[in-house]
Parts: C-alpha cells; sequence; structure tokens
C-alpha cells in the first residue's frame, strides 16, 4: 500500500509540474483571452482561457522559445531557460497597430480590392495545400441563461439541472471534448473522441466535435443553417465592399492586410468584421467576422462571432489553423443569454501514412470509456483551463447530480410530480418511478376531442406504460386506445406493444390489435383540426372513414449501413361507415355536406367498400447511399449522404381474402434527395412510381391515393404533396408516377431587389406532377414567399398555386408555416 502511495504520489507531483503556467494581460492590465501560446517552430501548444490563464504541457529543460499570439495584439516570442518545473511565465501582450504608410494608393483603386482580387484567385489552390494530416483537437462548449423563468406555457422550468442561481440565471451547459482527428482531401475525415465531460451529467457526451467545429472561409460558402458567403468566395465582390484597414509584419516578417468586410445588403448571407490576409501568400493569417440571427435564419438568435487564428509552417510553406471561438448570444419571449465554443488545433503531422481502412463510412467514434475520465485526468490533459466560473459548475453541479442519482431524492421528486391534480382527467396524468425507469398514465381526453360526420363529437384517450433501460437506451411500451363517437355510439378499442431491442441497427417489433377507424386516403393529407376546422365553420366534410378489425405484426431494423428493411403482416376485416351527423357551428345555405363515399359523393346509401377480409404483407427497404455515421458507446447515429439521392423500395401483397378478387400484388419504388446550391439556395425533390398486378377489382381500401389538398392550407410547408388536388379524385389501382420538386432560393433573388430585400422574404417555386392510367396529367405550379413575419416571429408561407388538367384550372393561395 505505501509503494501504490508512492507511486500515486509520484505520477500526480509529475503531472502538476511538467508545465509552462502563467497570465496573459494587455498594457491595461487586462486579461487577454484565447491568446495562442505555442513552442516556436512546432505545433505543441494550448490556448489562454477567459481569464487569461494557461497552462503549457511541456516536460524538457533547458532554452526554448514560447510564442504568443492573438489578433489585434503584436505576436510576443519569450526565450526562456527553464531549469524546473512549474514555470512560470507571466506576460503583456502590446496592441497592434496597423499603418497605411506603405501602402500605395491609387486614386482610381480601392487598395483593399487587389488584397481581396488575390486572396479570390488563389483561393481554390490554398483550400487544397494542405493533402493531409493528423491533428488533436480540444473542445469547450458554454451556455448561458438570463432571467430564465419559473414556467413555460404552464410547464415547470426548474433549475436546468442545478444551473440557476437566485436571479434565475446561470451556466446551463458547460462541455469539453478531447480527440485526435486524420484528414485527407478532398473530404475525408475522422475523428477519434478519447475523453468527453458534461457538467453534471456523468453518463453524457458532449456535442463538441471537429467536424462540426470546421467552419472554412477558403470555402465559397460556410454552412450554419444556411449557406454564408465567404468574404474570400468566388462571387463575393457581389455581396461585400471592402476597406483596407491597414498593414502590418508578422514574426516571420510577412506583410499582413488587414480588411474590413462591408455588407452591401444587411440582409443578405454575409459576415462583416475583419479578415487579414498574408500579402504574396494570398492566405489568411486570421479572421474576426459576425453574422446574425437574421443572415442564419434563425431568428432568436442576435449575433454569431467567429474568430480564428492561424500560424506559418515554414516547411511546408502554408499557415495551419491554431485556434477558433465563436461567441453568440440570443434572446427571445424576455429571455436571453450567451455562450462560446472553443477549439484549439496542436501536435499536427503534416506527412501521415494512411491505408484504405484508415478512413470509412464511420467518421466518428466515442471510445468506451471516453465519459469515465476523473478530475485528475482531466486536469492532466486539458489544454485550456478552466475559469474559477467554470470550476464552480463543475463541483458544484457534481455534487447536485451525486444528490439527484439516489432512489432518495428521484423518489421525493416522483413524489411531487405524480400527485393526481384537479385538471389530471381533462388534461391526461402520467406516473413516473424515476429509480426504476418506468411510467404509467393517460393522455388527456381533451387532447382527443374531434369531429367529424361519421362519428360527430369524439373522445379518445391512449392508456400507457412504458419501461426504459437506461443503459441499453432501450424501452418496450404497451398500450390501449381507446375511442368513442357520440353520434355514432360506437366505442373501438385496440391494443399496441412496442419494443426497441438495441440502439445501433434500431429493431423495432410492433404488434397491434383491436378496432379502429381508418381514413380511406393513408397519406396523412388530411389533419384532423383542420377538418374539424372545414367542417364545423365551413361545412366540408373532407374526411372519410372505413373501420377496421386488425391483428398486425411489424418489424425492421437496418441490416447494414445505410440500408433498413422492414416487414409487415397483418389480417383486417374491413367495415363500411355511413354519416351520423350533420352538425355545423356556422352553416351555408348554398353548401351541404357530402356522403362517405369518397367514389359517389351525392350517394349516401351506398358505401365504397363492402364488407370484407383481407391479409396483407409488407416488405419494405429505404437505401442511403453512401450514408456515414457517428459511433457512440450508447448509440449510432446516422448521417445520409446529401450526394446521393435516398432510394425506397416497397413490395405489397393482398391476399387470403373472402373475395378473390382483392387479392393484388404492388411494386413501388420512390427517391428523394435536397442538393444544397449554397448562395442559390436548396432544391429538393421527391420522385415515386408504382405498379398494380391483378389489381383490376379490389377494394378502395388499397388504392394508390395521393396527397392532396382542399383546404387552402398547408401548415408544416410539405412540398411532398399535392397543394389543390382533391383527395380522392385520381386515386388508382393502375400505374402511377408522380413528381414533387421546390425550390427555395434563400435570398438570392429577393435580396437583391431594393426596398424588397428589407422584407426578409424568400422566394420558393415549386412543381408537383402526377400520372395515372387512364387519366390525363396533372400538374401544379407554385410560386411563393416564405420567412414571412414580424422582427424574430417570422413562420409564415404563402403560395399562389396554379393547377393544370386539361388545361389551366383557377388557381388559389395557399397559407402555411415555414420553420
Amino acid at each position: 500500500m505505501k509503494n501504490l502511495l508512492l507511486l500515486f504520489f509520484l505520477v500526480f507531483t509529475e503531472i502538476c509540474v511538467a508545465q509552462i503556467t502563467g497570465k496573459v494581460i494587455d498594457q491595461n492590465g487586462e486579461a487577454v483571452p484565447f491568446v495562442n501560446i505555442y513552442l516556436k517552430n512546432t505545433y505543441v501548444g494550448t490556448t489562454s482561457n477567459t481569464e487569461g490563464v494557461y497552462q503549457l504541457d511541456y516536460e524538457n529543460t533547458g532554452e526554448t522559445t514560447v510564442v504568443f499570439k492573438f489578433l489585434g495584439f503584436k505576436t510576443l516570442e519569450k526565450q526562456v531557460n527553464i531549469t524546473s518545473f512549474p514555470y512560470e511565465l507571466n506576460v503583456t501582450l502590446e496592441e497592434e497597430t496597423t499603418s497605411l504608410n506603405e501602402v500605395i494608393v491609387r486614386s482610381w483603386e480601392n487598395p483593399a480590392m487587389r488584397v481581396i482580387r488575390k486572396a479570390i484567385e488563389y483561393r481554390k489552390q490554398n483550400l487544397e495545400k494542405i493533402e493531409a494530416y493528423t491533428a488533436d483537437f480540444y473542445s469547450r462548449g458554454l451556455w448561458k441563461i438570463q432571467n430564465a423563468p419559473e414556467k413555460i406555457l404552464g410547464q415547470e422550468v426548474g433549475d436546468l439541472g442545478g444551473g440557476l442561481d437566485s436571479t434565475r440565471s446561470g451556466i446551463i451547459y458547460l462541455s469539453e471534448t478531447i480527440s485526435k482527428i486524420k484528414y485527407q482531401k478532398p473530404d475525408n475525415f475522422y475523428e477519434n473522441i478519447t475523453a468527453s465531460k458534461v457538467s453534471g451529467q456523468d453518463n453524457g457526451f458532449s456535442v463538441n466535435s471537429a467536424e462540426e467545429a470546421d467552419f472554412n472561409f477558403y470555402e465559397n460558402t460556410i454552412n450554419i443553417n444556411t449557406d454564408l458567403i465567404s468574404p474570400i468566395a468566388n462571387y463575393a465582390l457581389n455581396y461585400y465592399e471592402y476597406k483596407l484597414e491597414g498593414i502590418f509584419y508578422d514574426e516571420n516578417q510577412k506583410l499582413i492586410n488587414k480588411i474590413e468586410v462591408l455588407p452591401k445588403r444587411v440582409n443578405d448571407p454575409v459576415f462583416s468584421g475583419y479578415i487579414y490576409i498574408v500579402e504574396d501568400d494570398w492566405e489568411i493569417y486570421g479572421v474576426e467576422l459576425k453574422t446574425t440571427g437574421k443572415a442564419v435564419k434563425i431568428p432568436p438568435l442576435n449575433d454569431l462571432i467567429f474568430k480564428q487564428n492561424y500560424s506559418y509552417n515554414p516547411t511546408e510553406d502554408f499557415w495551419v489553423k491554431l485556434s477558433q471561438t465563436i461567441d453568440f448570444d440570443w434572446k427571445i419571449f424576455g429571455i436571453s443569454g450567451d455562450g462560446r465554443f472553443t477549439a484549439s488545433y496542436s501536435n499536427y503531422e503534416f506527412h501521415p501514412r494512411f491505408d484504405e481502412k484508415t478512413f470509412t463510412k464511420e467518421i466518428l467514434k466515442v471510445e468506451r470509456d471516453a465519459n469515465k475520465k476523473d478530475s485528475l485526468y482531466w486536469e492532466e490533459v486539458r489544454p485550456v483551463p478552466l475559469t474559477l466560473e467554470e470550476q464552480e459548475d463543475y463541483t458544484k453541479k457534481d455534487s447536485i447530480q451525486e444528490r439527484k442519482n439516489s432512489k432518495v431524492y428521484k423518489d421525493s421528486i416522483d413524489q411531487v410530480n405524480n400527485k393526481f391534480k384537479l385538471t389530471s382527467p381533462i388534461f391526461g396524468y402520467t406516473h413516473q418511478n424515476s429509480h426504476q425507469n418506468n411510467y404509467w398514465g393517460f393522455s388527456g381526453p381533451i387532447g382527443g376531442i374531434h369531429y367529424n360526420t361519421v362519428q360527430g363529437w369524439k373522445g379518445n384517450v391512449d392508456v400507457f406504460y412504458r419501461q426504459d433501460n437506461e443503459e441499453k437506451k432501450t424501452y418496450w411500451r404497451s398500450s390501449v386506445n381507446l375511442d368513442y363517437g357520440l353520434s355514432e355510439e360506437r366505442f373501438r378499442a385496440y391494443a399496441t406493444f412496442f419494443k426497441k431491442f438495441n440502439n445501433f441497427s434500431k429493431p423495432y417489433l410492433s404488434i397491434s390489435s383491436g378496432v379502429k377507424k381508418e381514413e380511406y386516403n393513408d397519406t396523412d393529407a388530411l389533419p384532423l383540426l383542420i377538418n374539424d376546422i372545414t367542417t364545423l365553420f365551413f361545412q366540408r366534410n373532407y374526411l372519410k372513414l372505413y373501420e377496421k378489425v386488425f391483428t398486425e405484426v411489424a418489424y425492421s431494423q437496418e441490416v447494414v449501413n445505410g440500408v433498413r428493411m422492414s416487414g409487415q403482416l397483418s389480417y383486417e376485416k374491413r367495415n363500411p361507415l355511413f354519416n351520423n351527423e350533420d352538425y355545423v357551428i356556422i352553416p351555408h345555405d348554398d353548401k351541404v355536406f357530402t356522403s362517405n363515399n369518397p367514389l359517389a359523393p351525392n350517394d349516401f346509401t351506398n358505401a365504397a367498400i363492402e364488407e370484407h377480409q383481407l391479409a396483407k404483407f409488407t416488405f419494405g427497404s429505404r437505401i442511403n447511399f453512401g450514408q456515414e455515421y457517428l459511433n457512440y458507446p450508447d448509440e449510432k447515429y446516422n448521417i445520409p449522404s446529401d450526394k446521393f439521392p435516398t432510394l425506397f423500395v416497397n413490395y405489397e401483397k393482398g391476399f387470403a381474402s373472402n373475395n378473390t378478387n382483392y387479392h393484388y400484388d404492388l411494386l413501388k419504388i420512390a427517391a428523394t434527395q435536397q442538393l444544397d446550391f449554397k448562395n442559390k439556395g436548396d432544391f429538393d425533390y421527391f420522385i415515386s412510381a408504382g405498379k398494380f398486378f391483378g389489381a383490376d377489382r379490389i377494394s378502395f381500401v388499397d388504392y394508390q391515393h395521393f396527397r392532396g389538398n382542399q383546404t387552402r392550407l398547408n401548415l408544416n410547408s410539405d412540398s411532398r404533396r399535392f397543394n389543390l388536388l382533391p383527395y380522392y379524385a385520381l386515386s388508382t389501382n393502375q400505374e402511377y408516377a408522380q413528381l414533387h420538386a421546390e425550390h427555395s432560393f434563400d435570398g438570392w433573388v429577393l435580396g437583391k431587389i431594393p426596398l424588397v430585400r428589407k422584407l426578409n422574404f424568400n422566394l420558393v417555386l415549386g412543381y408537383h406532377g402526377l400520372a395515372t392510367t387512364h387519366n390525363q396529367a396533372y400538374n401544379e405550379i407554385n410560386i411563393g414567399l416564405k420567412n414571412i413575419g414580424i422582427g424574430k416571429f417570422r413562420f409564415l408561407r404563402v403560395d399562389y398555386v396554379k393547377p393544370y388538367f386539361g388545361g389551366w384550372q383557377d388557381g388559389a393561395f395557399v397559407f402555411g408555416f415555414s420553420l
């Protein structure tokens, strides 16, 4: 035991002392944060924290040179002779002064344009200079909140994991990541996360990763929810004006041009601030650029500020990114906050030996014990010291978490949350056992109240039980759905069992049985709330229902990366239904309800189907070509590739019916893809086709129906539906093909029109086409505006739609939300 204690003491002592430590201040004595500190002519380095404190791991005694570098300050080289550790080195940085004295200014030329044009000319060449590398990566994420409310929409906010103080302000997220990264041009990238820490979550994994932090201003665009235009993009001169602020020389006696970047139009997806360009090399020395929430189309966000620092490698003759900080602040509903993501790169190796197994579809792997590292480990490897505020957050939340993980605490919280309230029978109730990870309850009847002409007013309640396995991230759930129609005087119920087996291939098993009502059009074309409104206020009953008595088993699983297969077997008894109610809130003398027969809306005697039974088998596959994935110890996250379409292939068979006319086979294929056209917006399409075999006299239930719309509302702005096609006008049991395509220009068009661009609307163009056997082709074109609203609340969209069906039909406006 004594030997173990001695060994521990020696190791701990070595960890503590084998460092160069100190503080960086300016000439006014203020701390300078995020300074790059590294050994000269190496990539062994670190970054100072927000308090200016740094610690640089270094074990060799003797003479060495430590470089201190940060935008806005003169680079400082300190030659030191280290005789023992820890070695304290405090420094003061002088502000960098820029001058225009050496700049030859011609009256006809903006001197900044010469530099920018050269940077644009050499942009692609500089982008491709680095062919491959390995490096160590460190990232820290910090989110703060101010004035957090006690409740939001009646729901308790709580203390957000112990992050709030008495003023309802504080740190709500603090995390760190340490990883090793590998890169090979043009786009091979792999990251191995060896350590991950989230304050207050001993089982959590940080969301910080090197690829997520890779914002490269040599690219034409930088994607942050939308594509922002780089100040040195090929087409940057269409978006920016430039001003040469001044020049200075760095420690390598290279001339640096400090250029102010000025957007021509504030609502464009652009940056403002400064970019530093190296004369003759035309590479980036550093950036201090800001964008806005309006530019990235995230209304609650105010500002997003990027700072990047680069270092020159004389051996390779290129400049390499050493550090990056991203600061942001936001405000919505009177709640505000800010945060920062800090990234540090070190120990670059530019001639690694990669083989064919180095880069696969796995682009990130988190080591199994990455979130199990103790505080001693982090003290040893953390390149950027914690601030006092961050230290206190870790200490406080780790203590709170230990308490919150105890059975006593969980039981006490459950006791409060599990109280049955006076409003519970209306809004629902959930009883939770946090210690055993299970809960049961029922949904609120008020949420299940709807109206249709078959049932009249109807209520729906879901009674459920769920058991979670927190360690494996799996669960099973059983439920019973209860449905009653007042006018129909009919009670229906069905039960469902659902199980998720693992969190990697994600196998799902579902077993259901009972009685339920179904819509003939099974494409979710008509939301129940919209049908309530059109029926009660406009006397338009679009919902057409039948009854299904059924037993169904379904299973799905990813069989190999990118390929998910599913199967379903069911036996159904289908019964026709008829209208039982004609109540309306606002009657219209010129309108009457239609029957529940979508084939004959004026026939109130005969139904669209006869009572019959049928067995159905469905086999489907979804193929994501080129799919990459993130490999966490408890989950696999799939990243579909936008380079290829996602393909769907499905086969459906109807058999074992009491009427052999209802037997059929159906083969369907579909593809969808979203294409990023950078500053010109996004284009997405969905194309599908199908063919029935032996289906001339099948039940109308089994026809192929399409996502039509007769309400003038498209609430989720779904581009894969028709805007004005009646729900059952072209339903078919033959061949069909449909295409939906839409392009969102994201300001590329309207942003160039004076006055109009101030509205910050986005133009949308779309096409929707459908071809079915024995029918004329149906086509729609739509032109619309999205991002409509006031201030930060810009969620509305409006389209004008013009259909063509044997000739041009009347057009109409369609309204919706754009999120």
